[in-house]
């Protein structure tokens, strides 16, 4: 079983609101990974950026593709998503379109998720969560 890391955590980790070594030291002993989407998310946050926040985000998305492994969202993810999607709808719970990607990624991989955002994460049927308060910074 591995770790995905939701774009919060990377995000919290960019901005130093995130004690990243000391995350990275408790997850020592699991693969990390991070959906295609979470991808997206940073590097749309670049294509919003200029000048010297540009350069760091560039930087900062350099250094984590050379250290996560991205998963794609193909056939299996994609049934995942369907089944995940239909029963949230039943109950009314709809969560955010990346979320669900991110989500059922996870559990196409039978991955756990890394997130800072439970509230929505946690609205899904056997999804695993990381817990990550104890890594925020003040």
């Amino acid at each position: 079983m591995g770790v995905i890391l939701d774009s919060s955590v990377l995000i919290a980790a960019e901005r130093k609101k995130l004690a990243w070594n000391e995350f990275m030291k408790h997850l020592e002993t699991e693969s990390l990974f991070m959906a295609s989407i979470t991808l997206s998310e940073l590097w749309h946050g670049c294509h919003r950026a200029t000048g010297a926040v540009l350069r760091n985000r560039l930087k900062f998305i350099g250094q984590v593709e050379s250290l996560i492994p991205v998963l794609a969202f193909a056939s299996r993810e994609a049934l995942v998503h369907a089944q995940i999607w239909a029963r949230l709808e039943e109950k009314g719970q709809k969560i955010g379109p990346h979320d669900l990607i991110i989500a059922s990624t996870a559990l196409a991989h039978k991955h756990s998720v890394a997130t800072l955002n439970k509230k929505e994460f946690n609205r899904i049927p056997y999804l695993e969560l990381e817990s990550m308060d104890r890594f925020l910074l003040k």
